[in-house]
């Protein structure tokens, strides 16, 4: 049994599977939820076929019950928790005046909810990670477009830049009890996400999944002394 142990949502390809490789490296016990048990199944076979020990949870992080069954299931099989990446995250475009009711209160719901009812869920293990070693972490997917809006992104956009503050809360209220949380903002990270913006900016031109998965590698060797409350990626040239 891993002696640390880690959960990360959207893990079933991009930055989520990244980072869930990069954890299962440093030895950290793994589960990964995803919404499409199918491709979420592809995943796990790959973390474990590179020999990680992997609890494998398909849910929809815009339900509750999902949310609660994902952490009751990570708790049962370690007992612990180390490290949480809330990472899933959905990005519907659409000009103001032809915004969906459905698609806001998706990217609301998956994009910032969802990220806080993880925390209320696992605040327990988190604390008691935290007086353990002093350096529990929560890792939070924001977006540059969270550090500066983005047309025709814009409901995609409050909920990134909600994300930073509520980080910057959490910080504060949680910081004490040895829990750090981080908001990562990157640009155009060529994952599946990106692929509608393709014709203007080629994959191979974009930010490497694994550029995000290396910075939560660092973030688990910062000192309990060092808190990095947020990180931003951008391409060369490219300006917030």
């Amino acid at each position: 049994m891993p002696d640390r142990a880690a959960l990360v949502t959207g893990a079933s390809s991009g930055i989520g599977l990244a980072i869930a490789r990069m954890l299962g490296e440093e030895g950290l016990g793994l589960t990964v939820a995803a919404r499409r048990p199918e491709k979420l199944a592809g995943a796990v076979a790959q973390l474990r076929g590179a020999g990680y020990e992997v609890e494998e949870v398909a849910g929809n992080m815009a339900e509750e019950a999902d949310v609660q069954r994902i952490v009751a299931a990570h708790r049962e099989r370690w007992g612990r928790l180390d490290v949480l990446v809330n990472n899933a995250g959905v990005g519907i475009g659409a000009a103001v005046g032809e915004t969906v009711t459905r698609r806001i209160d998706m990217q609301l719901d998956v994009n910032l909810r969802a990220i806080i009812l993880f925390y209320r869920e696992c605040a327990a293990l988190l604390r008691a990670a935290g007086a353990e070693h002093r350096n529990a972490l929560v890792v939070n997917m924001s977006s540059i477009s969270g550090k500066s809006g983005q047309p025709w992104l814009s409901v995609y956009s409050a909920t990134k830049a909600a994300v930073i503050g509520w980080t910057q809360a959490m910080n504060k209220e949680l910081g004490a009890d040895g829990i750090k949380s981080v908001a990562l903002c990157p640009g155009f990270v060529d994952t599946p996400m990106t692929e509608f913006v393709r014709e203007q900016v080629a994959p191979d031109q974009m930010i490497r999944p694994e550029d995000i998965s290396e910075s939560v590698r660092y973030l688990l060797r910062t000192s309990p002394q060092c808190v990095v409350p947020e990180i931003v990626f951008q391409r060369p040239g490219e300006a917030l």
